[in-house]
């Protein structure tokens, strides 16, 4: 038969996947002698049975759990429901990863009218049996029957005004007394029976209610944030009552053996007296600093300190702990190790090592690397957030603090820009052309998309604040105006953006500039010297390759070039080239654009230094690049010196039913080899421009043709390329060398790797496209059903912002193994979004790809990413 539940002194630490967190913290704080109330833990699989169960405990469990009831009556030598000596428990919830607010907790169980006046005559403290009582009543009747909390709150409130006075405390006995009466009586007429008296009813309900809260839906978000699965499930505390609300020498706090804010060494915290763990957590009242606990019960604070120092020792992290003083003496509830900001993370973990408490190599795996980008960009100052109140809230898709005017248009964001004002850019969503009105917001702001929308992509590339998806909000785009939140926003009132939690407030909040300290250098000095895997940068401009290489990238793995036609006038140089009648029209037309093309290269070369440049040729369909306005139809027909109607003629000719898998990427050049001639001789004279400046470089251009699904296809256009650049370097008495791979992004060039890999020098994964491919479903409009099949459990995540590992990494490996087959010497990265999520990069190393490429932003992240999963590797 299954062991579902554990005594305390059962378990240990290393039992965190079976009895959570907080059960296993809990023995193991028993285990090394600490105070702590005794009790037992229902597993986390007792959580997956209770929902395969259809939603019910079975009996085997249940057996289990009232055996263990008489174990702990035994051990504590109290009674459930005893008219002598009651036992009265708490039943909390503790999942294996820290999930702090998500999930319910109910104290005091046991009670009923029979035990409260037990308690009361036996304590001499009848003011205490009653605030008990009409706690868990209103605890038992939010958290498992679903009454909602308010409905009690205006009850207390109505008592207090009655009584005349301020807070909770300042009621009495007879007060709390009559509070309970009301209180369930409020309760039969919400749920239509009376409030359970039967204690082991009580405690089955609060376990069932522990159980769902997993599956509550501010969990499931969390969940989702966090990268935890739905399928760990949670586990069930249950732990005799240490009272902090007898009176004067009792009371409760949580505290932190470093500053969660900050990392400093000293002890932080707060502490109530009189008063129940929930009313420190949720804030009922204003606790005082835990140094003012020392005067109230110094014996009490002498052995906390004590316990403290025991803890971090043992656990050799910063220790986030809740406690309560019964009649002046000390029980622990919880340690677990804390939550804390990214700044004070790097340096906790330099600490610890200086402290000679950590190695190097566990400082760096203790480091959650997604928090690094809050590091990075600006952020809002504090006290001023903690002030405002969000009026809105959708996917906070690319990190950083923005604030300023709205505007509507690309186009008015630059020339707003220009003349010095902030703007937050606000869109139903973005397309390549608001290209340079993005560069000029402070943030971005859509109504569609999501986290791998065009917004959110272009945004980390940028590390501009975005916040995407925010279907509250009625726009009406024309008349430059929307709705949010039952306010009206006009063209020029001022709104701000929290990128890091998708928040969107009314008004200017104040913001700081990130700074990076000397801890953040520590860490990652420590991340390269384990890694094994490089890091490159995705960049189309010099100011982000510069960027990325400040933040320690290796190599820019993807350079879109069609980003670069939307600058100035090169734009209209290339519309001319989409609306020639002839080749040689065509080949004018490029020859404008050749020496930008060229000059951004060389940009981008020097700033890397020598390291490798991955140019990927053009890739988006040629409608995207046409004229929409009158006006740019008008100026085109003119340059061309044809009609407005034979331009609209030719840009209706070019709309496709599905451009995703339409006329783009090797396609163009299979039709218009003149684009893949020009974009060689650009990439070509540019290496050769650079390495002529720096003869202590060595420059390798790597030219990438995106979307081959053929070998033959890909032997035509690198024949192209090939017979191009062996011209130029001839021309120039040069030997430089170059490669040319291909993207592989469509499921076919996975499977036939082998072949492709004949005519292809390396691979780089375009995951955001093969997963698009390989689930057949566009990222743009995903977000339309996405929330259904999270509700369902279909999915768990978004596979666009985390790699689908078991059907594209499926592809993905199968290609690397059949390439490298081919050609030992192939060399094999990832350039999609994917290359910056952690647990992806983790994937990567796994399946030995040679390096990740990301946002300039998210460098430092794959470069701890990448160094956690080599630490990994090496502890199996």
């Amino acid at each position: 038969m299954a062991k579902w539940v554990y005594l305390f002194t059962e378990g240990d630490a290393t039992m965190r996947n079976l009895l959570g967190g907080k059960g296993a913290n809990l023995a193991e704080m028993t285990n090394i002698g600490l105070p702590v109330p005794q009790g037992f833990t229902i597993t986390t699989e007792a959580c997956t049975q209770y929902y395969e169960d259809g939603r019910e405990i079975n009996d085997e469990i249940q057996g289990q759990i009232n055996e263990y009831i008489e174990k702990m009556e035994e051990i504590t030598g109290k009674k459930f429901g005893d008219k002598e000596n009651p036992l009265l428990v708490s039943v909390r919830s503790g999942a294996r990863a820290s999930m702090p607010g998500m999930m319910d907790t109910i104290l005091n169980l046991g009670l009923n009218e029979t035990v409260v006046e037990t308690i009361a005559a036996k304590s001499g403290n009848p003011r205490w049996a009653w605030d008990c009582y009409r706690r868990f009543i209103q605890m038992y009747s939010d958290v498992v029957m679903e009454v909602g909390k308010k409905y009690f709150e205006e009850l207390i409130d109505e008592m207090k005004a009655k009584k005349g006075v301020s807070q909770d405390v300042d009621l009495t006995a007879e007060d709390l007394k009559e509070l309970a009466s009301q209180f369930k009586a409020e309760y039969k007429e919400k749920i239509g029976e009376d409030f359970p008296d039967d204690p082991k009813k009580q405690l089955m309900g609060a376990i069932k209610a522990v159980f769902r809260s997993w599956d509550n839906p501010r969990a499931n978000v969390y969940r989702r944030d966090n990268d935890i699965p739905y399928s760990w499930g949670t586990a069930v505390n249950v732990q005799s009552m240490a009272f902090g609300n007898m009176g004067d020498d009792c009371g409760t706090g949580v505290a932190f053996t470093r500053d969660p804010a900050t990392g400093e060494k000293k002890l932080m915290g707060e502490f109530l007296t009189n008063a129940q763990g929930e009313d420190v957590v949720a804030g009922v009242r204003t606790p005082m600093p835990i140094a003012q606990m020392e005067e109230k019960f110094p014996e009490a604070f002498e052995q906390f300190k004590q316990v403290c120092k025991t803890l971090e020792d043992h656990y050799r992290d910063m220790q986030d702990m809740e406690f309560t003083v019964e009649n002046k003496k000390l029980y622990m509830l919880q340690t677990r190790n804390g939550k804390r900001t990214a700044q004070a993370a790097l340096k906790i973990a330099c600490d610890l090592v200086d402290e000679g408490m950590r190695t190097e190599e566990e400082a760096v795996a203790m480091i959650d690397p997604r928090n690094l980008d809050t590091l990075l960009h600006p952020q809002f100052d504090a006290a001023a957030l903690k002030a405002a109140t969000p009026m809105g809230k959708a996917l906070g898709a690319s990190p950083g603090a923005a604030c300023g005017k709205i505007v509507f248009t690309a186009e008015d964001a630059k020339a707003w820009a220009e003349r010095g004002e902030k703007v937050v850019l606000v869109r139903l969503e973005t397309s390549p052309e608001d290209i340079e009105g993005m560069k000029s917001a402070q943030g971005i702001l859509t109504v569609r998309g999501g986290m791998t929308s065009h917004a959110a992509v272009v945004a980390r590339g940028m590390g501009t604040c975005c916040v995407s998806g925010c279907g509250d909000i009625v726009m009406d785009e024309e008349n430059k105006k929307f709705t949010l939140a039952g306010k009206e926003f006009h063209e020029g009132d001022a709104i701000s953006l929290d990128g890091s939690t998708g928040n969107i407030y009314d008004g200017i909040i104040p913001t700081v500039d990130a700074t990076i300290a000397g801890e953040f250098g520590r860490i990652m000095a420590w991340a390269d010297k384990y890694r094994t895997m490089g890091v490159r940068t995705n960049a189309d401009t010099p100011s982000d390759a510069k960027k990325a290489r400040e933040l320690g990238a290796e190599g820019i793995g993807l350079c879109r070039t069609e980003h670069m036609f939307f600058e100035g006038n090169r734009i209209d140089a290339f519309r001319e080239m989409i609306c020639s009648d002839t080749v040689e029209e065509r080949e004018a037309a490029l020859d404008k654009i050749l020496p930008y093309q060229q000059g951004d290269f060389e940009q981008l070369f020097e700033a890397m230094e020598g390291n490798p440049v991955t140019i990927r040729f053009l890739d988006p369909p040629l409608h995207e690049f046409v004229p929409q306005t009158e006006e740019d139809i008008k100026k085109l027909a003119d340059a061309q010196g044809k009609s407005v109607e034979t331009i609209k003629a030719i840009i209706e000719s070019l709309k496709e039913f599905n451009p995703m898998m339409g006329h783009r990427g090797c396609r163009l050049t299979v039709t218009y080899p003149e684009i893949a001639v020009m974009q060689t001789k650009a990439v070509i004279r540019a290496a050769l421009a650079v390495q002529a400046k720096h003869a202590d470089w060595t420059i390798v251009p790597e030219i990438m043709i995106p979307l081959v699904g053929e070998e033959k296809e890909l032997k035509y256009v690198k024949k192209i390329v090939v017979k191009t650049a062996d011209e130029e370097i001839k021309a120039a008495g040069s030997d430089m060398k170059y490669e040319v791979g291909t993207m592989i992004e469509i499921p076919r060039a996975a499977l036939l790797a082998d072949e492709i890999a004949k005519e292809a020098e390396f691979f780089c994964f375009g995951t955001n496209d093969l997963t698009q491919m390989t689930f057949g479903f566009s990222r743009d409009d995903a977000g339309k059903f996405l929330d259904a099949y999270y509700d369902a459990k279909i999915f768990e995540n978004d596979p666009f912002a985390k790699l689908d590992q078991n059907g594209v990494g499926k592809l993905m490996d199968m290609a690397v193994k059949l390439g490298k087959g081919q050609r030992p010497e192939l060399h094999c990265g990832i350039c999609g979004e994917h290359g910056g999520d952690p647990s992806s990069v983790e994937f990567c190393h796994r399946i030995g790809l040679d390096y990740v490429s990301c946002s300039p932003f998210r460098v430092p992240i794959a470069r701890l990413a990448a160094a956690q999963a080599a630490i990994a590797e090496k502890r199996k």
